[in-house]
């Protein structure tokens, strides 16, 4: 036995020695060098501008039934670069640059397991992942994963804590060295170097959080499966690509494409149905308590209420109307959980109300909560998505709040697997999906367009039955969750202080206690600038429509369009501020905002197309604006400007500005 492990060791020296495992960004300033050790253990180490970012850190995972992460030697290495542009469908960039070089190595060990591990080098990045084959079983339970991210300098970080069940929870900045635990994106920085960690293409396999183990290292920590087992695999099984976006600047992140790049291209042939849109529904009356769910002398989704929300769509550049509480099962909240998918209640006429909305061109969102009960939902799901797209819905909001059956959490694999299920289902009939309490988004939108958005964070709803969301939370999510994807926010609050809704007399307060006076932490400029920061393909204007019909402001909402085809981060630091700009056809949208702290940019406007003079329509603070004590105080002015001029930005304390910019005619 020891001769046979010295010569396995020495073959793997030998195979690590007479190969060059290197690989550099197709710039030059991202090095990443794998290494084989003694003991067949796999590591590798990042630099980045010849700055050491990652120490050696470990690569592998274990599985009961053989080794998976030790006595490994290299076999070969293969290298290809690539440098092309791909268009999708819809997305922040509808034309994005895929430039990377690529290293392959293939390892064996004793037990007769093969493995490619696939390492690509981006300009803003690198992605790695496991390619197994254990010839020696016919499937595996995988127990851990052994990947490290071992940091060589101190720095900030910006993340959520760890947890397989949610990421409805606040943002927090800490040093690397006092961070125990975090979900993905985390973003950090060390020295001048802004980073993320997260991963991509996620199917079959459950989702990876960080978990200290010394100094300054963080190792993967897989969610797990009921019986402990972190997943259960064939011999043969290729595992998420773990991700770490690297930039000069913090906006450098947002404007990053890496994580789509690392996926595949569509698998939709005909992507013509998958359209962006605005729109309104019925929701956030549920959440203040004016509205609910059930049946009863207040139930929301009523055939009436629901021609309200239609002609206000149609009277207002709006593409679609959500409608939540319309099918019998919400009676059973908090009990069996379960739903019938296609029986509404008797007060919503669901023929008759999609020919109204069909006769005005408005697109109807439709809404399966699952209340976590998987099985119920899984013997529904194909005839309740083809009675949908029978009744000519075509859109699909889903939802998972409450505890999974069957023991299993949120982000484990049997819930990654269902997630991709109902995707997949959908777009056989071409649906689009809006995914809440979902798995994180990790690009498969570029694979699966028709998976639009999704929640994945802590939206707009706990202003209505909480604290609320700080004035940093807003400027933090572009440099954290956004990373991911799309999030379906659901901003545009202009009732901040909810003074229309306390005195409706509908109204039965949440049971926040005393002491929570309950109101949207921002002013009113922020709530619009919000449409444009925080990126989804299906944006909402969630307020009450009553609080939007007759205001001025809501002219911007009106204007926008939620089908962009460019877009770009010009100015921000996590949790501080940040500033967008997105172009749809000629028209250009920008939105900004700040945390507690008043601020003023000065942003060149050499974004716009030279030569051309653009109308611009200014949503800010008015002067006297604050989030704490004056809210909803806002200007609308107009100017001409061209890309030759820049733009003051002034922002009051938890304040925002919007802008539109139009061809002057």
């Amino acid at each position: 036995m020891k001769s046979f492990l010295f010569s396995l060791a020495a073959l793997a020296l030998c195979g690590a020695c007479s190969q060059n495992t290197e690989v550099t960004s197709p710039d030059g300033t991202i090095r990443l060098a794998f290494a084989v050790d003694s003991a067949g253990r796999m590591t590798y180490s990042v630099t980045d501008g010849g700055v050491r970012l990652f120490e050696p850190s470990r690569l592998g995972f274990e599985a009961a039934e053989t080794d998976l992460g030790g006595g490994f030697a290299v076999e070969h290495v293969s290298r290809t670069s690539v440098d092309e542009t791909w268009t999708q469908p819809w997305g922040e960039n509808k034309e994005n640059r895929s430039r990377y070089n690529e290293m392959a190595v293939r390892l064996r060990n004793g037990g007769g397991v093969r493995l490619t591990l696939r390492f690509r080098v981006f300009d803003d990045g690198l992605g790695f992942r496991y390619e197994y084959e254990a010839c020696g079983a016919d499937s595996l339970r995988v127990t851990d994963e052994l990947t490290e991210f071992r940091f060589a300098a101190d720095g900030d970080s910006w993340t959520i804590p760890a947890s397989f069940d949610t990421y409805e929870l606040l943002y927090r900045k800490l040093p690397l060295s006092e961070l125990a635990d975090a979900n993905t994106p985390a973003t950090f920085k060390v020295g001048g170097l802004y980073g993320s960690i997260h991963e991509a293409a996620l199917y079959d396999f459950p989702e990876m959080t960080l978990r200290k183990t010394d100094g300054l290292a963080f190792k993967s920590d897989l969610a797990p499966l009921p019986d402990g087992t972190k997943a259960h695999v064939g011999n043969k099984f290729t595992t998420a690509w773990r991700t770490v976006q690297l930039a000069p600047d913090a906006v450098g992140l947002i404007n990053s494409s890496l994580i789509l790049n690392l996926n595949e291209p569509s698998k939709i042939g005909d992507t013509s149905w998958i359209r962006p849109m605005k729109y309104v529904g019925v929701w956030w009356g549920m959440h203040l308590g004016v509205e609910t769910w059930a049946m009863d002398d207040r139930h929301g989704a009523t055939t009436e209420n629901a021609k309200r929300h239609i002609d206000f769509a149609a009277a207002n550049n709006i593409q679609g109307v959500l409608f939540e509480g319309w099918n019998e099962g919400w009676e059973n909240w908090g009990g069996s959980q379960s739903f019938d998918f296609t029986k509404p209640y008797a007060d919503f006429d669901i023929a008759e109300i999609v020919r109204y909305a069909r006769e005005r061109g408005i697109e109807i969102i439709g809404h399966h909560e699952t209340g976590g009960n998987i099985p119920d939902y899984e013997r529904q799901l194909e005839r309740a998505v083809k009675w949908y797209a029978d009744l000519g819905i075509h859109n699909l909001k889903t939802g998972y709040a409450g505890g999974i059956s069957g023991g299993n959490n949120h982000h484990g694999q049997y819930m990654v697997r269902h997630y991709q299920h109902v995707v997949e289902t959908a777009a056989k009939y071409r649906m689009t999906v809006n995914a809440h309490e979902p798995i994180k988004d990790c690009g498969i939108r570029r694979t699966w367009p028709n998976m639009m958005s999704r929640e994945g964070a802590r939206g707009k709803e706990w202003d209505a039955w909480s604290a609320g969301n700080p004035p940093s939370h807003e400027v933090t999510l572009p440099f954290t969750r956004l990373l991911a994807g799309p999030m379906d926010f659901t901003p545009g609050t202009f009732d901040i202080l909810y003074e229309n809704t306390r005195n409706s007399p509908r109204r039965k307060l949440w049971n926040c206690g005393p002491e929570v006076d309950m109101r949207v932490n921002t002013t009113l400029a922020k709530q619009i600038a919000e449409w444009v920061i925080i990126y989804s393909p299906v944006q909402m204007a969630s307020d009450l429509i009553e609080n939007y019909e007759g205001h001025p402001a809501f002219r911007f909402f009106r204007d926008f369009d939620a089908d962009c085809d460019w877009s770009r981060a010009l100015a921000g630091e996590p949790g501080e501020f940040v500033a967008v700009v997105r172009r749809a056809g000629e028209n250009y949208f920008l939105g900004a905002a700040t945390d507690e702290q008043p601020r003023t940019l000065s942003l060149p406007l050499d974004f716009l197309k030279p030569g051309t003079k653009y109308r611009a329509t200014i949503y800010a603070d008015g002067p006297d604006a604050d989030w704490k004590t004056n809210p909803t105080s806002y200007t609308i002015s107009e100017r001409e400007v061209s890309s030759a001029d820049t733009l003051e930005v002034a922002m009051a304390p938890g304040g925002g500005q919007a802008v539109s910019f139009m061809p002057a005619i």
